[in-house]
């Protein structure tokens, strides 16, 4: 039995963590199921399922708590919940949000939308960030009016406009003052802030301004989730909500990145690095380093759904296919028409 490229497949879930594996020359596939927490007997679940596999494919045995060697594996490919379940039970990290003066309690007022239309008991959701801060800075959007008496903008008749990146004009009202930012930067870590989202008003044609905040933040050791890096799109509540969402996230997933890293040769920073790849929430796989809280959110929900459709999904029938997931955190539930 050849003990080289073998590929692994991980589920990391609140409760349990599901491991599946093929070994070339074994006629079955390796497939079991582990609590995802249970200190006495491993540190991380992902990593006990990759030694258990190990040790049946290799005909081995490998003392828990050692490093272990992914030279004899060909791929990984996991899909965890631990930003899904950080999200749903709030456990994520303290975040500030950082809004154009004047829009402060944008994400508290949202899109007005009610969930249940009738229902007169509506019940706010509480917001992710912990505290607001107003950035004194201005762009508008230069010719918003349709009048068909509008003609094309000459944008070097004025040094206050100038094109965004998505071809629209862009008025530059207010500059940000770097140093009243840097000022209220200073006030927030004395406060124990570490995580900033910042989403400000029309960057996702004009980050200049986000971009800016955003170098004087990291500068002064934040962790920073810039809007136009993110989710580059035009309504402000969904952008900044991301950001907020990245933030808040991201710390306890990056925490978790790292646990499992060091519990390798080379924690994952040599070549064997490019053998892991992470479910991201839109289905696609990402590196470890690239993984974000925000790309994580529905990281094991994606894979289910990816699952589902290559394996019940007809294209020839084309009839619609559901699928539900129900773990010991979370419960999943996905629709498929291809």
């Amino acid at each position: 039995m050849s003990s080289q490229g073998i590929r692994i497949a991980i589920d990391r879930g609140g409760t349990f963590t599901d491991a599946w594996a093929e070994v070339p020359g074994r006629q079955e596939h390796i497939v079991f199921k582990i609590l995802s927490v249970c200190p006495d007997e491993y540190d991380d679940a992902p990593t006990e399922c990759i030694r258990q596999i190990l040790e049946i494919a290799l005909d081995t045995t490998i003392p828990k708590g050692s490093l272990l060697d992914l030279e004899p594996i060909e791929s990984i490919r996991m899909g965890t919940t631990v930003a899904t379940n950080a999200l749903l039970e709030r456990k994520g990290d303290r975040v500030a949000f950082l809004a154009t003066k004047g829009f402060r309690d944008v994400l508290l007022i949202g899109n007005q939308a009610r969930p249940d239309l009738f229902d007169l008991s509506v019940r706010r959701l509480k917001q992710l960030y912990e505290t607001v801060v107003e950035i004194d800075e201005r762009v508008t959007i230069e010719g918003a009016s349709e009048a068909p008496s509008d003609g094309p903008i000459d944008v070097s008749s004025d040094p206050a406009l100038v094109v965004g990146q998505t071809g629209e004009v862009v008025r530059i009202m207010k500059k940000p003052d770097l140093d009243a930012v840097r000022a209220d930067l200073e006030e927030l870590k004395a406060q124990g802030f570490k995580n900033l989202a910042i989403g400000l008003m029309h960057s996702y044609t004009y980050p200049d301004h986000e971009l800016q905040v955003t170098k004087l933040a990291e500068e002064m050791g934040f962790k920073v989730s810039a809007s136009s890096v993110l989710q580059s799109m035009a309504k402000y509540v969904p952008r900044s909500q991301s950001a907020v969402a990245d933030a808040y996230l991201t710390p306890m997933t990056f925490a978790y990145l790292d646990g499992f890293r060091k519990n390798f040769k080379g924690q994952l920073e040599d070549e064997s690095a490019n053998k892991l790849l992470i479910c991201q929430s839109d289905g696609g796989l990402t590196s470890w380093s690239k993984f974000t809280g925000l790309r994580g959110v529905l990281s094991g929900p994606a894979g289910g759904v990816v699952g589902l459709s290559r394996t019940c999904y007809d294209d020839a029938d084309g009839t619609p296919v559901l699928g539900f997931d129900m773990g010991g955190t979370s419960t999943d539930v996905a629709r498929y028409s291809g």
